[in-house]
């Protein structure tokens, strides 16, 4: 056996104060660049380039940052998340919501309501007492004209529309007709209702 110039193990008396000869690190085992001593009992400097287990790790591509490169169980992953950046939208109408893309968002972006509209939420375009996005209305606006109708029951259907720009604000049902006549039988003639009058 060739001669071993380095100390792997020291005896004092009877007490072993050093051994390192049964050790089983090798440099694979130790990161690059750190010192230990082997076996023999030469110092030397590890080789491994890495200081991290990842065989835990759950990460995917769709995970990471595009472009940007991670470990994970022992493999190299390249990310392929979009970076969106600072995103800014905006909604101008009230059935169609902001879509929101996947990816990774810096965080400085804004989403709002579309100038054009968010001009049109004033408190005079609201009505008076009614909240609409914070901005309270104060339009009364002016009154629309109404009407009493008259209503005569006839033997046909008929339909009631108020007059142009005007609202109906009562309807008046006159009651049915019901009248009783002498017949030449000597009897009574019972009429119920009356059939409109034919227009002109």
């Amino acid at each position: 056996m060739a001669s071993n110039p380095y100390v792997n193990k020291v005896i004092y008396g009877t007490n072993v104060v050093l051994d390192v000869s049964t050790d089983d690190v090798t440099r694979a085992d130790v990161l690059n660049g750190k010192y230990f001593h082997l076996p023999t009992g030469e110092r030397t400097t590890g080789t491994c380039s890495y200081d991290a287990d990842t065989s835990d790790g759950t990460a995917a591509a769709a995970d990471i940052l595009s472009t940007k490169t991670a470990y994970v169980d022992g493999s190299k992953v390249t990310g392929n998340m979009p970076n969106r950046g600072a995103v800014t939208g905006s909604i101008s109408a009230l059935s169609t919501p902001y879509q929101i893309q996947n990816g990774y968002h810096d965080g400085s972006g804004t989403v709002g309501i579309d100038s054009t509209e968010a001009a049109k939420i004033i408190a005079g375009n609201i009505k008076d007492g009614v909240s609409i996005l914070g901005v309270t209305g104060t339009y009364t606006g002016e009154g629309v004209p109404t009407e009493e109708c008259n209503v005569t029951p006839y033997t046909t259907a008929q339909t009631l529309l108020p007059t142009s720009g005007y609202n109906i604000s009562q309807v008046n049902v006159a009651a049915i007709a019901y009248t009783e006549t002498d017949n030449a039988a000597g009897g009574k003639t019972v009429t119920i209702g009356t059939v409109a009058p034919v227009s002109p």
